[in-house]
């Protein structure tokens, strides 16, 4: 079997697909993907951030990388740490706002392929 080439994009939205789909395993989404659980593992360890959404819709540690969860911010949070947690924020939305556009331009080209199959 030919060994395949997967883009980093692809790779960083798998890993992507996993860590915000709630209740999603590492077979499920491989499966969905066309790819082998071993990669999707290997993705995870590479380009993962530890988090991972449970089935409930909450964030929590992915079990499949042990990074340590930060200390809940305290009330007496300086403005360096404030403007650090908040931009890492804005990259999350921003990879959130990303995976939903790309996913709707997924859908849409589906929609116009099953469009046109069905003219006969």
């Amino acid at each position: 079997m030919a060994r395949k080439n997967y883009s980093e994009e692809f790779r960083r939205q798998a890993v992507d697909l996993y860590e915000t789909t709630p209740g999603a395993t590492v077979r499920e989404i491989a499966d969905d993907l066309g790819i082998v659980r071993g990669t999707l593992r290997h993705w995870l360890e590479v380009y993962g951030t530890g988090k991972k959404t449970a089935a409930d819709g909450t964030l929590t540690a992915s079990p499949l990388k042990s990074k340590s969860t930060p200390p809940p911010t305290s009330p007496e949070e300086t403005p360096d740490a404030k403007i650090a947690r908040l931009e890492a924020r804005v990259a999350e939305l921003e990879r959130d706002h990303a995976k939903i556009s790309t996913e709707r331009e997924i859908l849409q080209r589906a929609a116009k392929y099953f469009a046109g199959e069905t003219r006969w």
